[in-house]
């Protein structure tokens, strides 16, 4: 009887999964906090990460949201904190900048209907052709007089701005068999910037959480996020969304699990009864984000499809991402790519953003100007593959010597002679391809973690949101 009684005891008080994953979180930040006040920076970093990541767990269906959330925006503050104090998210040079996505103060808000145009645009979703059934109602029609009035700036940018990616985007949603219209998902997450990052440390263009990317193949290294390469994030989200849509038979569902994580509508549609977006959104039991979501994704849809309606006809799209592909063999730093391409090393970062410094590492698919990766390649192999995450190529220029090569690099001619296998005293040639000694440092990047980091001086970025959502939690 006293064993029975104490079995039931501990069945009640037994902890749920939700409560386990945010004590591994708790445990996971002393972990990071004892590495951060030994200064072991990149280690603290490590556990943050995996603290962040098993509150994203938890979040999937806490035992009380809003005290689960207060939780999580502690965590985050914490964690920030010690950032900005010690491990370098304020120095200028230690990461390539974040964006933040154009739509987080808005997701949560809602905007009155015009009646002007109610009429027009449920004649218009009433004949549209879409892969995604299009429902209008005044949720939808007040995001549709936003963006028509004070936020037509917003869908314009991003129109423009999907021109880098939007046939890479729509190849790959046909291929997995998802709506194309779902390309305005990227939109909303994140402005179709590779880079974007949410405070609850969503990353890319796709705002992937690091637990849920792994799912999909995703992965982080020292070097390199894959959630912030957008083909292989725009496979792994076409992948999850094709994945929800099975679990929930509906694109709306899909769509708000994408947002606030699947365990989330589990729990919605177990409590009512309803596998409905609109009867869950109704009955208020959705995070306010969620509920807005798909309204906006339904009227940015709507609205991309009659451009001449809603004046975003004739806009100049940002021309296609081209490039040529070339796989490292040994860890390279962008100034030689650079060197060898005659491309800026911050526009080869731009076609990189997966890179989290200013080094590729072996085995790195470096994307390179088109008609340009053949040559490259052919350079590279003058460089000792040991040197080539430090050293640099020079092209010589008419009259230059050794010694005048030399002191742009801040080094010696004799070092730049040995370097080539030249006598100090040998005359140079105009094009002459020169390595340089360089003795190029690895900054140590900051790899994103639970709150945006603080953007170069140079980079005018804004400031992060006051909170957002568990993005595809």
């Amino acid at each position: 009887m006293v064993v029975c009684a104490a079995a039931s005891l501990w069945a009640q008080k037994a902890p749920s999964a939700s409560e386990l994953w945010m004590q591994q979180a708790d445990e996971r930040l002393r972990s990071g906090r004892k590495y951060y006040e030994e200064a072991n920076y990149r280690q603290a970093r490590v556990e943050f990460d995996a603290a962040i990541d098993n509150m994203m767990k938890a979040g999937q269906d806490p035992p009380n949201r809003a005290q689960f959330e207060t939780r999580l925006d502690d965590m985050i503050d914490t964690i920030h904190r010690l950032d900005m104090a010690g491990m370098g998210a304020a120095a200028p040079d230690a990461t390539q900048g974040f964006d933040k996505a154009p739509l987080e103060d808005i997701v949560e808000m809602t905007f009155p209907v015009d009646p002007r145009i109610k009429e027009t645009v449920q004649s218009q979703a009433s004949t549209v052709t879409s892969g995604l059934p299009i429902t209008v109602n005044d949720t939808v029609l007040g995001y549709v007089n936003y963006f028509s009035n004070r936020g037509h700036r917003t869908i314009e940018n991003g129109l423009i701005h999907a021109g880098k990616y939007q046939d890479m985007i729509n190849r790959i949603f046909s291929e997995e068999g998802v709506p194309v219209e779902l390309i305005h998902l990227a939109q909303a997450e994140s402005g179709f910037m590779p880079r974007a990052l949410s405070k609850a440390a969503a990353a890319g263009m796709w705002q992937f959480v690091k637990f849920r990317g792994n799912e999909y193949g995703l992965k982080q290294t020292q070097f390199t996020d894959d959630r912030l390469d957008p083909e292989m994030a725009t496979r792994a989200a076409a992948r999850h969304l094709h994945d929800l849509y099975n679990e929930f038979g509906d694109w709306y569902l899909a769509i708000a699990a994408y947002n606030c994580g699947p365990g989330v509508i589990e729990s919605a549609v177990e409590r009512t009864g309803y596998a409905d977006f609109w009867e869950l959104h109704k009955r208020r039991v959705l995070p306010n984000e969620t509920a807005n979501y798909v309204p906006i994704i339904l009227a940015m849809t709507l609205m991309a499809k009659y451009p001449k309606e809603y004046g975003l006809e004739g806009l100049t799209q940002d021309p296609a991402l081209e490039y040529d592909t070339l796989t490292l063999n040994a860890n390279t730093n962008l100034n030689l790519i650079a060197d060898l391409t005659g491309l800026p090393a911050a526009e080869l970062r731009d076609l990189n953003p997966s890179l989290l410094k200013g080094t590729a590492p072996e085995g790195y698919q470096l994307k390179v100007p088109v008609g340009t990766a053949l040559q490259v390649a052919q350079d590279l192999e003058m460089v000792p593959m040991d040197k080539r995450g430090t050293w640099r190529m020079y092209r010589v220029q008419t009259g230059e010597t050794l010694a005048v090569v030399g002191k742009k690099f801040g080094q010696s001619a004799a070092a730049v002679a040995k370097a080539n296998d030249l006598e100090p005293s040998a005359e140079l040639r105009d094009g002459q391809k020169l390595l340089i000694p360089a003795a190029y440092k690895e900054t140590l990047a900051v790899v994103p973690a639970a709150k945006n980091a603080k953007p170069a001086a140079s980079q005018k970025k804004k400031a992060p949101p006051k909170k957002k959502g568990v993005a595809t939690g």
